[in-house]
This record gives C-alpha cells, sequence and structure tokens, in this order.
C-alpha cells in the first residue's frame, strides 16, 4: 500500500456517494471505464469487494460501508488543507464553482453572473446545474443556492428568500380543458409532474390530496423541461411565482390558492469564505438574490 493511488478513493467516494458508476463519471468529469478499473484497483490492493451490481446502479456492500466511512475522513481532510492554501489567495481573480438548482440556474442566475462579472472581470464562474446536492466538504462547489439549509457545523449559510410558488398553465392548454375556478378543480385537470422526485406527491398530499404517482400523466425530473412541458401546454404546473411571471406562454391560475413558499440559502465552507474571490461572489450573489422579488408577485 506503499504506492497507493489516491485517485483510487476519489472514484470510490464518486461511486458510493452517486450510486453509479455513470454519475459518479459526471461527477469527477472523467470516463465509466476508468471508474470501473479505479473500483477493480482499490478491491484488488484492499482484498475486499466494496460493491455489488444492482439493477440502478452500484451498492456498498459492508466492507464498502466501513470504507466509505474512512474515506470521508481522508477526503474531508484533504479538503481542509486546499481550504488552508485557498484562504492565503488575497486577491479577487480565478474560479468560483457554483451549483444552483435547474431553475435557479437557467432563470435567475444568468442575469446575475453577467452582473458580477461587469464589476469582477477577473473571476471565472463555473455553473453547475444540478438538482443534486453538491458536496461543499469536498469542493465539489465553492459556494451552493440550496432550498434547504445545510445541516454540517462546518458550511454557513445566509437565507435570502422564502420563494413563492405559483400556478401556471398555457392559454392552448386553458382553451382545450378550461380553467380550474377552485383548487378541487385540479383534480380532473392533467398536472405535469415529477417522475422519481416525490415534491409534487408530497406538496398534493400536504394540501390533502393523496395521489399516486400516475396521477401526473407527464412526468420528467428535468425541472426545467418540466416548465417547458407547460409552456408548450402539456398540462399545468407549479413553480416559482417570480420566474413564472417572466413567461409570456403561461397564465397564473388559482392565485387565491395558498401554497407553502420554498426557503432560499445561499450556503458556502466556512473557511472558504476567507478567500476573497469566494467571499465576493458569495455576497454578490446572495445580495442580488435577495434583491429579487422572489417572495411575491413582480411588478
Amino acid at each position: 500500500m506503499k504506492d497507493f493511488d489516491w485517485n483510487l478513493l476519489k472514484s470510490f467516494l464518486a461511486v458510493a456517494e452517486t450510486g453509479s458508476l455513470s454519475a459518479g463519471a459526471r461527477r469527477l468529469r472523467s470516463s465509466q471505464p476508468t471508474l470501473g478499473r479505479h473500483i477493480g484497483e482499490l478491491e484488488g490492493q484492499l482484498g475486499l469487494t466494496l460493491f455489488e451490481r444492482v439493477p440502478r446502479g452500484m451498492a456498498l456492500t459492508e466492507a464498502g460501508v466501513q470504507m466509505l466511512e474512512y474515506a470521508r475522513r481522508i477526503a474531508a481532510d484533504t479538503a481542509a488543507l486546499s481550504l488552508a492554501a485557498t484562504g492565503r489567495a488575497q486577491e479577487i481573480a480565478g474560479t468560483v464553482r457554483v451549483t444552483a438548482s435547474e431553475i435557479v440556474a437557467h432563470f435567475l442566475l444568468p442575469g446575475i453572473i453577467v452582473a458580477l462579472r461587469q464589476v469582477e472581470p477577473r473571476l471565472q464562474i463555473e455553473i453547475v446545474s444540478s438538482n443534486a446536492v453538491q458536496n461543499l466538504l469536498t469542493r465539489d462547489a465553492d459556494i451552493a443556492i440550496r432550498m434547504t439549509p445545510p445541516a454540517q457545523a462546518e458550511l454557513i449559510a445566509r437565507k435570502v428568500a422564502n420563494v413563492a410558488m405559483g400556478i401556471f398553465a398555457a392559454p392552448a392548454y386553458l382553451e382545450r380543458h378550461g380553467t380550474p375556478a377552485k383548487a378541487e378543480d385540479l383534480m380532473s385537470h392533467v398536472i405535469v409532474g415529477y417522475d422519481r422526485d416525490d415534491l409534487m406527491l408530497r406538496g398534493f398530499a400536504a394540501l390533502g390530496y393523496q395521489v399516486p404517482r400516475e396521477f401526473f400523466p407527464v412526468r420528467t425530473d428535468d425541472q426545467v423541461l418540466n416548465w417547458r412541458l407547460v409552456e408548450a401546454g402539456a398540462g399545468i404546473g407549479f413553480g416559482q411565482l417570480y420566474a413564472g411571471m417572466q413567461s409570456p406562454r403561461v397564465k397564473r391560475i388559482l392565485p387565491e390558492m395558498a401554497l407553502p413558499p420554498l426557503p432560499m440559502y445561499v450556503a458556502a465552507h466556512r473557511e472558504l469564505r476567507t478567500s476573497l474571490r469566494v467571499r465576493r461572489a458569495y455576497d454578490f450573489i446572495a445580495e442580488a438574490l435577495a434583491a429579487l422579488p422572489l417572495s411575491h408577485q413582480p411588478g
């Protein structure tokens, strides 16, 4: 083990935390065969079977679960060393990696990033548009925009808004199916839903309606595609009120229906904020998001 290749550990962590070789390869910007080879080499060096193949990917064995604890500890120590070095870079220049949900990344961030680079042209911004929670502890991202507060003590977060939600439909859909007049009417309409994500199921349950996944005849976990389907007239959709009101292709319906808002946080690693470039981007993005009328109908 004296010649141990730490890239094998990175590959192990990526597969263990994402659940498959393909997802792990995307996280590391590598290839599936490379990660498969790394896992095989690591198992050979350790003399352990770390994964078993299951229909939807890779599942940790008991030995793999034990290995995961050690691997995360080593990754956190390595990240801490990197963070300490990053903190010494007292210059507003270089790369800042930002992760946000697909809707936030597509509909809220572009204008903010343009404004940020106008005042800080030496910053380079990498944007990860994904609903997966990127790991700030291991530097998958420098800044994360999340709809849940981070639980880890090493992370700090600023709540920037309670994002108001709305119900929308394309005029063409309403012409074909009529406009619902009350909440109960939604049960007889086509609702564009999510596939494996249970957010819509939980949302309807909170409103008092227990519906199965098949209640949504059109489903996708891609939030932007979900919204485009609503704009195209595939059915009624639920989304962030501010983003929805920007689209000329849809009409807001049932405005009197109370929908629970989504809290929005901007998070970063506590130590990483000692880096001027990350601190500047963090503060700018947080203030810009807070300035948007996300908590109520624009204009």
